[in-house]
């Protein structure tokens, strides 16, 4: 009998997981344009109305295929650059320039959206339902706090599927071989739609000599917040990270990642401002060391674990839960589940 162990790779489900997908900074949409969206394996569009309300359709005229996001804002809908049909807020054709009656069809899908924190979310659930009370994104002061500078984003197009970013929060041994981070202390608690990650360790871009302290939280399947302290040339920083991903399709994603620091004072705001960018490079250099890798690798639905790993298993476990439907629930989800995978010292408050 073979002991060997063979990778299994299982076809993909064909759906995108129920919840809050983050599509950046909402002032970008605020330009009174129409803006395309390749996300969950169609096209959408979102846009400003009159009202000052953020709205996403669907992306294609049905009547004859026409790409929505080439069309105008008019009033709180959309006119169609095709045949001018205007598609209101609510999804519904509300005008046709030529016709004496519109068709008691011509709906299309308006998209739960919800504006916190300065950033845009779509809501998606394969089943159709509206979003869950529940899992609202919660408000970051730190967002509305003068004390704090103001978001630094950037986005990045990744072709793998999007489970390979998710993996990292039980991933613990990659922060050492693959981004030069040895830690002291790593732990993982999943509850509910939550699922964090508490790290204590040391970067040489984040923390410098000092210690470099995270609480990574995703908030759903697609959007973490991440509360660090480390350092840079020798001073403290506080910092909040955002990493978020909306699917393009079942194989690449849109990854949006930013950073909210905390004002040093004494420092003008140009020069808080600098301090941001430069985490959002060294950001960005720590995803592409991932990137290079998620590339050139294969799908693992049964990964071979060792007892230094962390809890990658149950972590997947967790994020099964946005591709399934909400009547097929397991039980005991909210229930709180605590992995701690390195304790070098005790666990930070």
């Amino acid at each position: 009998m073979s002991t060997l162990h063979r990778i299994e790779v299982r076809p993909l489900q064909d759906r995108y997981a129920r919840g809050w997908h983050c599509l950046g900074l909402a002032s970008q949409y605020r330009d009174g344009k129409a803006h395309r969206l390749d996300v969950f394996g169609t096209r959408l569009v979102a846009f400003q109305g009159e009202d000052g309300q953020l709205r996403i359709l669907d992306g294609f005229c049905p009547h004859m295929g026409a790409d929505l996001s080439g069309g105008c804002v008019e009033g709180n809908g959309l006119r169609c650059p095709f045949h001018e049909w205007r598609w209101g807020a609510d999804g519904v054709c509300d005008d046709i320039p030529y016709a004496k009656r519109i068709p008691p069809r011509a709906k299309i899908k308006s998209w739960a959206v919800s504006e916190q924190n300065h950033l845009l979310f779509v809501w998606n659930d394969p089943e159709g339902n509206p979003p869950i009370a529940e899992q609202a994104i919660p408000r970051l002061d730190a967002c509305y706090d003068g004390e704090w500078a103001e978001w630094e984003l950037a986005e990045l197009k990744i072709e793998t599927n999007c489970r390979e970013l998710v993996d990292n929060v039980a991933d613990m041994a990659h922060f050492d071989s693959v981004h030069g981070a040895p830690l002291d202390f790593f732990s993982n608690h999943f509850e509910a739609h939550m699922a964090t990650q508490v790290m204590r360790g040391r970067s040489a871009r984040l923390s410098g000599d000092s210690e470099l302290r995270t609480v990574a939280t995703y908030y759903g399947p697609a959007y973490q917040i991440t509360e660090m302290t480390g350092a840079m040339n020798g001073q403290p920083i506080h910092s909040i990270l955002l990493n978020c991903h909306v699917p393009i399709d079942q194989h690449s994603f849109t990854l949006r990642y930013g950073v909210l620091v905390k004002k040093v004072p004494g420092l003008s705001d140009e020069q808080n401002r600098a301090i941001a960018q430069a985490y959002v490079q060294q950001a960005r250099e720590a995803f592409y060391e991932d990137v290079a890798i998620w590339h050139s690798k294969t799908r693992v639905d049964n990964p071979l674990l060792c007892d230094g790993d962390g809890p990658v298993y149950q972590l997947r476990k967790w994020y099964e839960q946005f591709y399934t439907d909400v009547a097929e629930l397991p039980a005991g989800l909210a229930e709180r589940k605590d992995f701690i995978v390195l304790e070098s010292q005790a666990e930070p408050a």
